[in-house]
């Protein structure tokens, strides 16, 4: 993924080019450009408008419809916790307040410093080891308020 700082108009072109002709092109476009950046910048919407013969405000629904799209940088690292029923059962409710009082802040949020997103995911396959967490593509199981905190803190390399 790229720094927010080195996107470009010919990176986000690319992505639109070689998705546009595919039927419902929005949304493997959307994908490729956050892959591709690491988020939607704001300037990619009336490409994309352009591109696709749509209104800047029907992109930007879409974007703002689904959750999965951000609209600004991610931090470093990208913490998602599972918010499906079976892990709400076992605890993920309480995990997510517990997560959100540590971090400082909320769901679809940057911690303050830069080093973490905080995003609610609706299920990653664990439902029967839950609550799970992913820090980056590492999936965690059995999640408790006490290896939430063990496992931020060795992201963000504390001792």
């Amino acid at each position: 993924m790229q720094s927010a700082k080195s996107w470009n108009a010919a990176t986000v072109v690319t992505v639109i080019d070689a998705c546009k002709s595919m039927p419902g092109a929005m949304l493997p476009i959307l994908h490729g450009i956050q892959e591709a950046v690491g988020y939607i910048p704001p300037d990619a919407i009336p490409m994309i408008a352009d591109k696709l013969n749509l209104s800047r405000a029907e992109v930007h629904g879409v974007i703002t419809y689904y959750h999965h799209f951000r609209q600004q940088p991610a931090g470093k690292r990208l913490v998602r916790l599972c918010r499906a029923e079976a892990c709400q059962a076992r605890g993920a409710d309480a995990l997510a307040a517990h997560a959100k009082a540590v971090l400082g802040c909320d769901f679809h949020q940057t911690t303050a410093d830069g080093e973490v997103t905080l995003e609610p995911v609706y299920c990653l396959g664990q439902c029967a080891v839950g609550p799970n967490m992913t820090i980056g593509d590492e999936l965690h199981a059995r999640i408790t308020a006490e290896k939430f905190d063990a496992l931020i803190n060795a992201a963000r390399g504390a001792k």
